[in-house]
């Protein structure tokens, strides 16, 4: 049994404890993000409202390069084709954040990408938020060192000074670290990370079948969903910021090795011609009560709308990077190796593309997307609105953005409202 709830709570009692400290409530309504300086300048403020959207949008020119010099005016959001009234505006470059007149001053000194500040900033608005979630119930043993390679490349190559940090993991590894900026302490929870996911003759093992397949595939991708889902719903009261949460699995597949599985039932029938037709119906009820497909989608399309109202993009890594084969240890069929890769790989490419992210799977190459997740988190425009339609039924709404002409502007393109409860 994987227990979540205690690593998962030390690190959203910490998300709400910084919560605290960037919405302090100040007269009018509106909260706080950065206290006031040292010369009493105003700081940075943004809505408290609940129903408040947050939508961070990158505009690049035709060269591809981030323009930092916008304005409110310089934006239109339409939500369902009706425009909105932007309430909020603010600019993160070089990551930090400024707002309305402080974002044109900044702009022209500021240049694309994460720069590194000299001394600690003294707030806690003051950089990225980065959540590294390790799904080590899906990575394989055989893949740790790796695994490790690729945190210490996130230490060096993404997660700068100023910057705040938490991991969480899923599984055996019982690595639970708060919100931090000290980036010392995710040397120490590197070398306890260890993958633990299934392998493939644990899978086949019919003793742990049940009428959807493996029982424990299923136990194990609801632990990882849960833990994802509860974690990004909390990280939703970080407000004034887009979240980034580094994914990293092997992803997910409901319903692995198939034919193999069928095969192994065919051979258990002793080519009896008498035994195998007395058992089709046996082997046509698996089949049939196999929903896996349906109930993966399901439980993605819960966690990514979650993601989604949270502000919070997904980055998932897969740790295998390009795979070559399958290991001559394993006895499964080839096409069942093959479709078993291509839906895993499927499932981290969604879980990026649905939340604003991307996915860096089947390549070695980890820091060019390092780098890419760097920019991608350092240079954006955080706009906020509040809905102007009343009907709560309309649950899943459409967003557009339109920039000046000459630029583009990369977007989520859809948000969903809130449920009452999670969804079982």
């Amino acid at each position: 049994m994987y227990l979540r709830t205690p690593l998962v709570t030390l690190v959203l009692g910490a998300c709400l404890l910084v919560t605290g400290a960037l919405t302090a409530q100040v007269p009018g309504g509106r909260a706080s993000v950065l206290p006031p300086t040292a010369g009493g300048q105003q700081s940075p403020t943004f809505e408290s409202r609940v129903d408040l959207v947050s939508l961070d949008v990158s505009v690049r020119n035709a060269r591809g390069q981030f323009v930092a010099t916008l304005q409110p005016s310089d934006f239109e959001i339409y939500e369902d084709g009706s425009q909105q009234k932007i309430e909020t505006f603010a600019l993160m470059h070089g990551g930090r954040v400024f707002v309305a007149k402080e974002a044109a001053a900044a702009a022209a000194n500021a240049r694309e990408g994460v720069f590194l500040p000299s001394a600690m900033p003294s707030t806690d608005a003051s950089g990225r938020v980065f959540v590294l979630f390790i799904d080590d119930l899906h990575l394989d043993a055989a893949a740790t060192p790796k695994t490790r390679d690729i945190l210490k490349r996130i230490r060096n190559t993404l997660i700068h000074e100023g910057d705040m940090f938490a991991i969480v993991t899923t599984g055996t590894s019982s690595v639970s670290q708060q919100l931090t900026y000290d980036r010392q302490v995710l040397d120490s929870a590197i070398e306890r990370i260890t993958g633990n996911a299934l392998k493939p003759s644990e899978i086949l093992n019919r003793g742990s079948w049940g009428a959807q397949g493996p029982i424990d595939v299923r136990h194990r991708a609801r632990v990882a969903f849960e833990t994802a889902y509860d974690l990004v719903n909390n990280l939703s009261q970080i407000s004034g910021r887009r979240k980034a949460v580094i994914y990293i699995s092997s992803g997910y597949d409901f319903n692995p090795y198939e034919r193999t599985r069928f095969e192994q039932l065919v051979e258990q029938l002793h080519t009896s011609a008498e035994a195998l037709t007395y058992n089709a119906s046996q082997i046509t009820r698996e089949s049939q009560n196999t929903l896996n497909e349906a109930d993966l989608v399901a439980e993605m399309a819960t966690l990514t709308r979650a993601a989604q109202r949270a502000n919070a993009r997904f980055y998932p890594i897969d740790p295998r990077g390009l795979i070559a084969g399958q290991s001559i240890d394993d006895e499964v069929n080839a096409q069942d190796f093959q479709d078993h890769v291509r839906d895993t790989q499927t499932t981290l490419r969604v879980l990026g593309e649905e939340t604003g992210g991307f996915a860096i799977v089947n390549q070695n190459d980890f820091d060019k997307g390092l780098r890419r997740i760097d920019a991608d988190t350092s240079d954006y425009y955080l706009l906020g609105f509040v809905s102007s339609n009343p009907d709560r039924l309309r649950r899943t709404r459409k967003l557009r953005v339109k920039v000046p002409d000459g630029l583009t502007a990369e977007f989520r393109q859809e948000y969903s409202l809130r449920p009452l409860s999670r969804p079982k």
